[in-house]
């Protein structure tokens, strides 16, 4: 365990983290793409209702289908192999969703994608966790969270980018390939446009060293030494692999039975709750409909898609000031701080809506109030605590499972959001969202302060739990 950053090889630890947290670049921007393609393809391929829907779901279903094996694949084959992959699958998907010949054929990218979406949503954070020193890990993960909201607002500009040059380019013959792409069906172009990054941190993954204490698991000691070296000094990374080991004798097995034993079971229950809730307070409700809830309150849709673009800009500077504070003020103290702003901002839109009094500045207020609430707290910290809370050996699978409910919780809300909007009124939306607040400060209560704390640490307290609960044949070693 590293006594302070000054023992860390800080420009080498910043370009590690940096490249694995660009699998969140990639996430937010393959997210949000696709906001700006929806009108064009449906046109070109004479979408019906039923297949719209289906080729705006259908990198959702990749992205569930991507988390449900990643965990295997990290215990298996380590995060960096994993992410690696995840680049491959990135760089596919947006050069074949970009010549794509049939609406079929779209498909089976948007879902190649997805699955890349899924494996970096887990492998990202994951990995930053494992390479990072205790005292800056926090803010280390906490980039990834930056990483997704700046993807998002690039995706945005990229798209009205490409939307520009489509209507101001003549150069290209009408027969050429760049025509079709850039101007005739400029959404190939905004889907070509992410293959770029895609295939920037597909290679620059192949730079990066493997995770040390994945290394440990499977017993390569002296790759992992290395690997702990070329971030730390040596005596540091030293103590570091003695950590490990230890921490690593004293585990049982990787295989998913061990998440049923009694030292595990509440750290898993506590990463799935916090993943669902996450999601059923509101945040991706207000993303993918903040247009749709401002006009309801009276804007013009101009207005709307402006207060979007201010939702996104807000997200990105409140992320900032997680990312410096987290390591701080703890991970509970800022998830509990920004929980509290998510509730109070909920029940100011629901009761404006419910008194009608939803014109002007106020409901725009309260919901970039909600908006720096959560990317203050809620949507750093998250990744952060799924990424640290589990033992070594069954780290990937553990939080594969967190992370899979998470996206459950995004298709829900997905789903059932404007039915929610229309059967109990924008008001009771919001009413409902608030109420999912509530249970968050309960769970929290039952995990431990990361803060400063190596990740051996961490499993010790939920080794020492397991033992003073009561001892079975698989909780200790």
């Amino acid at each position: 365990m590293s006594d302070s950053h000054s023992e860390t090889n800080q420009l080498y630890l910043l370009f590690i983290t940096a490249t694995a947290a660009s699998g969140g670049f990639l996430f937010g921007y393959d997210t949000a793409v696709i906001s700006g393609t929806i009108g064009f393809v449906k046109e070109t391929f004479a979408l019906n209702s039923v297949m719209e829907g289906w080729f705006v779901s259908s990198a959702l279903v990749g992205c569930i289908a991507g988390v449900a094996v990643t965990g295997e694949l990290s215990d298996r084959f380590g995060s960096k192999r994993s992410l690696i992959a995840s680049g491959l699958l990135f760089s596919i998907s947006a050069i074949g969703c970009a010549l794509s010949a049939s609406h079929t054929e779209l498909i089976v990218y948007r879902l190649i994608g997805g699955i890349g979406v899924g494996m970096a949503s887990m492998l990202s954070p994951l990995y930053i966790s494992e390479v990072s020193p205790a005292d800056i890990r926090g803010r280390m993960v906490a980039l990834y969270q930056f990483a997704i909201t700046i993807g998002i607002l690039s995706a945005y500009f990229a798209n009205a980018y490409f939307l520009h040059l489509s209507e101001s380019l003549t150069s290209f013959s009408p027969d050429s390939l760049w025509h079709r792409i850039l101007v005739a069906e400029v959404w190939r172009g905004m889907f070509g446009s992410e293959a770029i990054p895609a295939v920037l941190f597909f290679v620059a993954m192949f730079f990066v060293p493997s995770s040390p204490r994945w290394l440990a698991s499977k017993n390569r000691s002296e790759e992992a030494r290395k690997s702990l070296q070329r971030i730390n000094t040596i005596a540091v990374a030293e103590r570091e692999l003695v950590s490990i080991n230890i921490a690593i004798a004293n585990e049982s097995g990787g295989s998913w039975s061990v998440l049923l034993q009694k030292n595990l079971r509440l750290p898993v229950v506590a990463g799935i709750g916090l993943a669902l809730l996450s999601q059923f307070t509101g945040i991706n409700a207000i993303i993918y409909y903040g247009p749709r809830i401002m006009e309801e309150a009276g804007m013009k849709l101009s207005d709307a898609l402006g207060g979007q673009i201010v939702i996104g800009i807000v997200n990105a500077v409140a992320t900032i000031f997680a990312i410096m504070k987290i390591d701080q003020f703890g991970r509970k103290k800022l998830m509990q701080g920004g929980i509290a702003g998510m509730f109070l901002s909920l029940i100011g839109v629901g009761v404006l809506f419910l008194s009608g009094k939803t014109e002007g500045l106020a409901l725009l207020t309260f919901i970039l109030t909600f908006i720096a609430s959560f990317a203050i707290g809620y949507g750093p910290v998250i990744w952060v605590l799924l990424s640290e809370i589990y033992p070594t050996k069954i780290r990937g699978r553990a939080m594969s499972i967190a992370v899979l409910s998470l996206w459950v919780g995004t298709a829900i809300v997905g789903q059932v959001v404007p039915w929610m909007l229309e059967t109990l009124s924008p008001a009771g939306t919001f009413f409902v969202f608030a109420a999912c607040c509530l249970p968050v400060p309960f769970i929290l209560g039952t995990i431990p302060e990361t803060k400063g704390m190596s990740l051996e640490d961490i499993e010790e307290v939920w080794r020492v739990r397991g033992k003073s609960a009561g001892p079975t044949s698989s909780s200790v070693r």
